[in-house]
């Protein structure tokens, strides 16, 4: 057995040592590539160490800290409110109106947060409370407030997106936008058609009905929120400005909007929402940085190199192949957040679909559906454990009521993995 076959096996059996003792995945994965390095040599220990700053130096990095302070500000400016009543006005006159407000609204705020943790911490309470008071099983209320919170990772602008063009080599995040929108809404519908079986079958309630005049206020107050998602959709696609410089016009659009337009925050308010804001970014920087040091190593020994040759052993039928990727994407999501997945995997798998003549842009929405259905599941589904703390619920209840959410977005995943036309029509006609 050669020395780098050796490192490999000491790079990914300390990380996985280390995340089953429930080290945090940064310091995982940091301790893995020491303890590696060690072992190939001390030239090498520092080598990691200047990895580590070089994976957070990229200049489309910056439009990351700028998208989270400006779903943060919208998320404290109450914008999930106005959301939820726009939605309410769209949809809630039907039966079961509120699982489809439900739906809807997640689907427009996906769009502001970029994040379903903080979808469900924004939207969960409403749109639970709402829910339980009006008759609805509280294990379908809070399974529909986590499976359609996931939409995050898929409806544009996602910072997920960005992480993961930079990990497969600097993909042009405009076309990645883009390209999350059809799967985005095709996984809204079919989350709306699995609703209207559902409440038909329970005989849940319908909606209230509003007047003209109140629709269009409540229309009005919130087609500002959602005017967030547009400024910075037509600014990066027609190239009016970067996505950073999106980026940071939507945290100026949102302060605008919260401060002087709702007054739902004051100035006073905005120091609180940076700390917050600054906490998530050190935490998604610090696995950036992490997994550039991971990823040295592991380009280093030729792991990616070695993962296409291994999965093109198994079948060169492209079909098959790439159901194995998706197995082992799911898997994986079963026990890594998304951002360390990202950044290890993209390397690893991208030359595979590559060779199998997948577009790069196709295979990030692929990730990021594979991404969204882990982020439901134990042991480390972030998105079911917050649904579950906001709802006063457990896993056990609500993992049996999102079965059927789970079948829809598996469905939804084949058809984005083998239809490129969900994922590639707007990117190739709109950016070429």
């Amino acid at each position: 057995m050669d020395s780098n076959t050796i490192a490999m096996i000491i790079l990914f059996t300390t990380f996985m040592i280390f995340m089953i003792m429930r080290v945090p995945v940064t310091f995982s994965m940091l301790g893995a590539c020491v303890i590696t390095a060690l072992y190939l040599g001390p030239k090498y220990v520092s080598t990691i160490f200047l990895r580590l700053g070089d994976g957070v130096q990229s200049f489309s990095f910056l439009a990351i800290p700028f998208f989270i302070f400006a779903g943060d500000i919208m998320s404290a400016g109450g914008i999930s409110d106005h959301l939820v009543e726009v939605a309410n006005v769209m949809v809630g006159r039907f039966r079961g109106g509120l699982a489809y407000v439900n739906v809807i609204a997640s689907t427009f705020f996906g769009g502001i947060s970029g994040s379903p943790t903080a979808d469900v911490s924004s939207l969960g309470p409403i749109e639970i409370g709402m829910m339980t008071r009006s008759g609805y099983d509280r294990d379908f209320s809070v399974a529909t407030t986590a499976a359609t919170a996931t939409q995050a990772l898929i409806i544009p602008p996602s910072h997920n997106m960005i992480i993961y063009g930079m990990a497969a080599g600097g993909l042009s995040t405009g076309r990645l936008f883009l390209a999350g929108i059809g799967p985005g809404l095709v996984l809204c519908g079919a989350m709306c058609l699995l609703v209207a079986r559902t409440t038909v079958k329970r005989g849940y309630p319908r909606g209230p009905k509003y007047t003209f005049r109140e629709a269009l206020k409540i229309m009005r107050d919130g087609f500002l929120g959602v005017m967030t998602i547009v400024i910075i959709m037509l600014g990066v696609c027609t190239g009016i400005f970067t996505t950073t410089e999106s980026a940071a016009i939507a945290c100026v659009y949102a302060l605008i909007i919260t401060l002087f337009v709702y007054k739902s925050i004051k100035i006073k308010d905005i120091w609180g929402i940076a700390k917050k804001s600054l906490a998530t970014l050190a935490m998604i920087l610090s696995i950036i940085a992490a997994a550039n040091a991971f990823c040295y190593l592991m380009s280093l020994m030729q792991v990616p190199a070695k993962i296409t040759q291994l999965l093109l052993t198994i079948s060169d039928n492209r079909y098959v192949v790439l159901i194995l990727i998706n197995i082992l994407l799911l898997v994986l999501g079963c026990f890594m957040d998304v951002a360390p997945l990202i950044l290890i995997m993209t390397p690893i798998l991208l030359p595979v679909v590559e060779a199998l003549g997948m577009d790069p842009v196709q295979f990030g929405i692929v990730v990021m559906m594979n991404l969204a259905i882990g982020s439901l599941t134990p042991p480390v589904g972030t998105t079911l454990f917050a649904s579950c703390a906001v709802g006063g619920i457990s896993v056990e209840k609500v993992t049996k009521s999102l079965l059927p959410y789970y079948a829809v977005m598996v469905v939804a995943l084949i058809l984005v993995t083998y239809v490129p036309a969900f994922s590639m029509t707007l990117p190739n006609l709109l950016m070429h």
